[in-house]
C-alpha cells in the first residue's frame, strides 16, 4: 500500500489515472496533454505500474496502459476505516461540547 500512496502523491500520476478511467491509452497519449517529455511521462507510468495501478501491454513500440482498480480499492477500504473512526470521534466530541454548552446556560 505504501507504493500506492507514493504513486498517488504526485498530481501528474493522479491525472494519468483519471484519464485511464475512461479506457486504455498509450504512453504517448498519456503524455500528450502534459508539459513534459515522453521520457518523463514514461517514468511516471513506471511508478504507477510498480504500484500495480496500471498494467502495460507492449506490442512492438506501442505501449498500451489500462487502469488496475484492485490497489485503489484496497487503499479506499483502508481510508474508509479511518474515516469512520474519526467521524465517530468527532461526533462524540460534538456531543460533549453540546452538553457542556447546555449546562452553561
Amino acid at each position: 500500500m505504501d507504493a500506492v500512496f507514493h504513486a498517488l502523491a504526485h498530481e501528474v500520476r493522479r491525472s494519468m489515472l483519471r484519464r485511464l478511467a475512461g479506457g486504455e491509452l498509450t504512453v504517448s497519449e498519456l503524455a500528450g496533454p502534459l508539459t513534459m517529455s515522453l521520457a518523463a511521462a514514461s517514468k511516471h507510468v513506471q511508478v504507477l505500474e510498480s504500484a500495480g495501478l496500471l498494467r502495460r501491454t507492449i506490442t512492438g513500440r506501442r505501449h498500451v496502459c489500462r487502469l488496475e482498480s484492485g490497489p485503489l480499492e484496497t487503499a479506499s477500504a483502508w481510508l474508509s476505516f479511518y474515516q469512520r473512526h474519526w467521524s465517530e470521534r468527532l461526533d462524540a466530541l460534538d456531543e460533549v461540547l453540546h452538553d457542556d454548552a447546555e449546562e452553561s446556560r
